[in-house]
């Protein structure tokens, strides 16, 4: 983000994309993304970067379409896997197994550990609890439906993001590859 204000931040929330269909939930956090799923993600990580927001901090639940959502991501937002390619700052990357069928208060506290320097972060996880993290920052600019697969919410404003709380981040912008 551009923006010349030190207080401002922005937290990107993403669903992650589209992933096979899995044979019994003992296999859940094991489900890879389908073809459509990485060309998805891909195309997310294209609209971050044309839009400014590519981030400082990512935080990713540990499921492999999690993780294989956010390295679709990072190919779409550098045209190279995340850990190589051109120079440029590269996030922090957290994967945090805590983020796996969260509930959004405890999506909020993995974001409240955010570096305070960090100015944008991304949060790439599941549903229902990334929609309803969605909603409780901001009750008002919610979708009914909730969050697509790989389906961007970016909550931004003047916050820290140890205190952010609820209805602390207006909904700026949402983004989908598909509708």
């Amino acid at each position: 983000m551009t923006d010349a204000d030190p207080d401002t931040r922005t937290l990107v929330l993403l669903r992650h994309a589209k992933a096979e269909q899995g044979s019994d939930a003992a296999d859940d956090a094991e489900r890879p993304l389908s073809a459509r799923g990485e060309s998805d993600a891909a195309e997310a990580g294209a609209w971050l970067a044309r839009n400014g927001l590519l981030p400082d901090v990512v935080i990713c639940s540990t499921a492999r379409r999690t993780r294989q959502t956010w390295h679709g991501v990072a190919m779409g937002m550098t045209g190279s896997p995340p850990e190589g390619g051109p120079t440029g700052p590269r996030p922090t990357v957290r994967y945090e197994p805590g983020a796996y069928d969260a509930h959004p208060e405890e999506l909020l506290a993995l974001v409240r550990t955010v570096d305070p320097a960090a100015r944008t972060a991304l949060l790439i996880a599941h549903n229902p609890g990334i929609s309803l993290l969605s909603a409780l920052l901001d009750p008002d600019g919610a979708a009914e439906e909730g969050l697509r697969t790989a389906e961007l919410a970016v909550h931004g404003g003047r916050f820290d993001w140890a205190g952010l709380s609820r209805a602390g981040a207006p909904l700026t912008a949402r983004h989908t590859a598909r509708d």
